[in-house]
């Protein structure tokens, strides 16, 4: 079975973009594979899960009632769980998600302080993920992008560690922010002011060769050269070149080292591996285990290196 063949194999999910990004697959096709999402595996399982208040375990960014005390952080509440779904694919037209998002927006509230969800709350990396997925979604969530533009630090990127003082950038918090500014450029439309604060979190990363801190060359943080499927809020190098392939950047040399590790894990057999799981309580595990053959990591793998190598 080539590659391509064991991506076809898998989820929905996997098919339609699989059919968009890799095999030029007709629109019809595309079509109806990714209209799938909603009514068959991960995605239709992800909906069986939501509660009728039109949240995941009660709550947006915890679970309701969460009081600490298990290994790693929940994954299963609403914030997480639509950024799944969109990941997935899940048709924003289609009638679960519009019925899901009206939901959220009555119901959902933070636990910071009550906010409504699609207000947003303090923390840049969640409101990044808010924007991102309102944006997707259909939601209004302009108020929180003139928040977070207005929150960018010196250096270009953000920090969530920002109101505790923090004057440094994280890539994880950028990433975040970058993707959720993307979204709603990409749905709603952009403004010189938002174009510029993407610019500068995009530089921020591209100083840093998208890996490695500039006062000491070091890297980061070595979990940035192992790949998770879902990456909730967390950063690696292959989430951020997927980023600014999606954005439709050019390909340029600060990108080149990430490129290297990405290519460097592929297996003999032409796959990658899930090199890593986020710990954290899930609804149900969507790969097979670390070190297992990930069809998220080969899809997302192989779609950043044809867009390298077609600038090449």
């Amino acid at each position: 079975m080539s590659v391509t063949d064991w991506l076809l194999d898998g989820d929905p999910a996997i098919r339609w973009q699989v059919g968009r990004d890799l095999t030029a697959a007709s629109p019809d096709v595309i079509e109806d594979e990714r209209a799938r999402v909603e009514h068959e595996g991960w995605g239709a399982r992800l909906l069986a899960c939501r509660g009728p208040d039109g949240l995941w375990d009660g709550g947006a960014c915890f679970p309701a009632a969460y009081t600490g005390g298990e290994p790693g952080q929940p994954w299963t509440p609403t914030m997480h769980t639509l950024q799944t779904l969109q990941l997935l694919g899940l048709d924003p037209a289609s009638a679960s998600a519009r019925r899901t998002i009206a939901l959220v927006a009555e119901n959902g509230r933070w636990e910071h302080a009550g906010q409504r969800y699609f207000d947003g709350e303090v923390e840049p990396c969640i409101n990044g993920r808010t924007i991102e997925t309102g944006a997707y979604f259909g939601a209004d969530v302009a108020p929180i992008v003139d928040r977070i533009l207005g929150e960018q630090l010196d250096d270009g990127g953000w920090n969530c560690e920002a109101e505790n003082g923090s004057t440094r950038s994280s890539f994880d918090t950028t990433i975040n922010v970058l993707e959720g500014l993307h979204e709603f450029e990409r749905t709603a439309g952009g403004s010189p002011a938002l174009h510029r604060a993407r610019q500068g979190g995009e530089e921020y990363l591209l100083e840093r060769a998208l890996l490695r801190r500039r006062s000491t060359g070091e890297i980061v943080d070595p979990a940035y050269l192992e790949f998770a499927f879902p990456y909730y809020w967390h950063y690696d190098a292959l989430r951020a070149l997927d980023y600014f392939r999606r954005r439709g950047a050019a390909p340029e040399s600060r990108m080149a080292e990430a490129v290297t590790v990405v290519r460097s894990k592929q297996q003999p057999d032409g796959r990658w591996l899930l090199d890593r799981i986020h710990p954290g309580r899930v609804h149900f595990d969507l790969e097979a285990g670390v070190g297992t053959p990930s069809r998220w990591n080969t899809l997302r793998a192989l779609r950043v290196l044809r867009w390298w190598d077609a600038a090449a």
